[in-house]
């Protein structure tokens, strides 16, 4: 195997890795010693989940959160210039997306090593396939301002793209403020405009409906503890 920096996709939830991760992944996931991680903790347990014989003391793990120096992650990459090869885990879904592992592959990229993505699950692209809205031409927005002022106007600004851009906006939130989020988005938006809800995706409980801001008043599902992606549309 050609060294390089692979990207591998974690399961969104408490899903099997057989519902959502082809074998290919497990076998290069069995193939590695080195791993760029948010959390060494969460890392270990799901590398125990996709082969209960894999000993993770064995493995080596790079943290990269907030608290990671930036000098520091250059280095993170040196393995694979020694001859082996690096990976990187999100915390759920796709590395490298609303991920802080993308600082990691930008480093990989102007070194001119070699990156390879997986296949796995993306909340962001599964709640759009499922939203029934524009697929080719939509825009993420990460997590929208925590100020309750700024929030409401970003909510009515990308409204308003949605309108003159034909431009899916998609959106998430912290699971303890989606119920906020959604009060906003339903007294801020215009009535008819629709708001896809998709939660829990991939996992028992999965939750996807698009109805118009109108519709969703007063039959908003409790979302308190539940990863959830929020979508707008004309």
């Amino acid at each position: 195997m050609h060294p390089s920096l692979y990207l591998i996709p974690v399961t969104l939830g408490d899903t099997s890795i057989s519902k959502v991760l082809p074998t290919d992944n497990l076998e290069v996931i069995q193939s590695l010693q080195y791993f760029v991680v948010e959390d060494i903790r969460s890392a270990r347990r799901f590398l125990k989940k996709c082969d209960s014989t894999i000993n993770v003391d064995d493995l080596v793990f790079f943290e990269l959160n907030k608290h990671t120096s930036p000098d520091s992650i250059a280095e993170y990459l040196s393995p694979i210039q020694k001859g082996h090869s690096v990976g990187i885990l999100s915390e759920a879904g796709c590395p490298a997306i609303a991920d802080p592992g993308a600082v990691v592959v930008a480093i990989a990229q102007s070194k001119g090593l070699s990156v390879v993505p997986l296949v796995g699950p993306s909340s962001i692209l599964l709640s759009l396939m499922a939203s029934g809205f524009n697929g080719q031409s939509f825009s993420f927005h990460g997590y929208l301002p925590i100020d309750a002022s700024a929030r409401i106007a970003t909510i009515k600004k990308l409204e308003q793209l949605i309108y003159t851009e034909d431009q899916t906006q998609i959106f998430i939130e912290t699971p303890y403020r989606n119920q906020k989020m959604i009060e906003d988005i339903i007294k801020n938006c215009r009535p008819l405009t629709k708001l896809c809800i998709a939660a829990n995706l991939t996992c028992d409980g999965e939750f996807v409906k698009t109805k118009t801001i109108k519709a969703w008043i007063g039959k908003v599902p409790d979302l308190s503890k539940i990863p959830t992606v929020f979508l707008l549309f004309k």
